[in-house]
């Protein structure tokens, strides 16, 4: 098998440069720099304009085809921004890149989403359902099955034993879910949607007035559970903030307290994967972020004192 090129500085800058052409063949062109983030892609920014992101291996240029496609389907159905590609190619064979612009802002970790960011994410989450599954399958977007949150739920309450022996989490906290609970809170028949599946705060374009500017790397989209992405929220923006955007979006209680408790198995779980230097673990995020989305995902919400719910068919049971 063929070793795939790792770009340098110089691959980068011979690239920009053939495809910005801007000022005389002399100069050096916009400064590129590394972006440090985590992500499959390696990624640099190009001046203060642009962003570069290089496929580097042939799975993740076929994602990155898929998304560029994608992310021409969804635009029109989000109130947030999408990247727009302004050239895209290879930039070796077989191997893809895309030169995005900037969308202006931070990100979640670093700006604080407000009331009125909330509703910013309650119309991601509405334009998302809103987009045609099956145009969305067409460009190739996998349909993936819901989670056993039973099974999430076993492994994490394993998982909270070795965070209580580091005096890192209380597993008696997870008592709160039950296995009964669990299987209430099982992902409903016909409720796929087109959903983001990696809404983590470094995707999240917030300004600082807290507004949600906009969403990064639609890489790992897929057709699914609409609660994934609510997990998400809950470790990017808090359970609080997350349940309060979905409930304005239409979602009742049982896909926000699926997605909260999604987002509460994973972070315990993640966590002592990482405590406890498990391969699982080994995916660059740090021990402080990984302990700041715990304590997100677990804040207390009063959507947790429901005691009945009701599906989308009108039948009731209890938690």
């Amino acid at each position: 098998m063929t070793q795939a090129p790792t770009p340098t500085a110089d691959t980068v800058r011979r690239l920009v440069r053939s495809l910005l052409k801007e000022g005389p063949a002399a100069t050096p062109g916009p400064e590129v720099r590394p972006v440090t983030a985590g992500g499959e892609h390696s990624t640099w920014w190009v001046g203060t304009r642009h962003v570069l992101r290089l496929a580097p291996d042939r799975d993740a240029a076929a994602r990155q085809r898929r998304e560029l496609r994608l992310r021409d389907l969804v635009r029109p159905h989000l109130p947030v921004a999408v990247p727009a590609s302004v050239a895209h190619g290879e930039w070796a064979p077989g191997l893809t890149y895309t030169l995005d612009t900037v969308i202006a802002g931070g990100t979640a970790e670093e700006h604080d989403v407000s009331a009125v960011g909330e509703a910013d994410l309650a119309g991601l989450l509405t334009g998302l359902r809103e987009v045609p599954v099956r145009q969305a399958e067409t460009l190739g977007v996998p349909r993936t099955p819901p989670r056993s949150l039973e099974a999430l739920r076993r492994m994490a309450v394993h998982a909270a034993e070795r965070l209580a022996a580091a005096d890192e989490f209380d597993p008696a906290r997870l008592l709160q879910l039950t296995p009964p609970g669990a299987a209430q809170l099982a992902a409903q028949p016909g409720t796929a949607v087109l959903a983001h599946h990696d809404l983590k705060g470094e995707h999240l374009v917030v300004s600082a007035d807290g507004r949600v500017r906009g969403v990064l790397d639609w890489t790992g989209t897929a057709v699914g559970d609409p609660a994934e992405d609510i997990a998400g929220l809950a470790l990017a923006v808090g359970s609080g903030a997350a349940v309060r955007a979905a409930t304005l979006a239409g979602y009742g209680a049982r896909p926000c307290l699926r997605g909260l408790w999604l987002a509460r198995c994973d972070t315990v779980i993640r966590l002592t994967d990482r405590l406890t230097d498990r391969p699982e673990g080994r995916d660059g995020h740090p021990l402080p972020l990984l302990r700041t989305q715990l304590g997100r995902a677990w804040e207390a919400i009063l959507l947790e004192r429901v005691t009945e719910l009701r599906d989308d068919t009108g039948d009731d049971g209890e938690l």
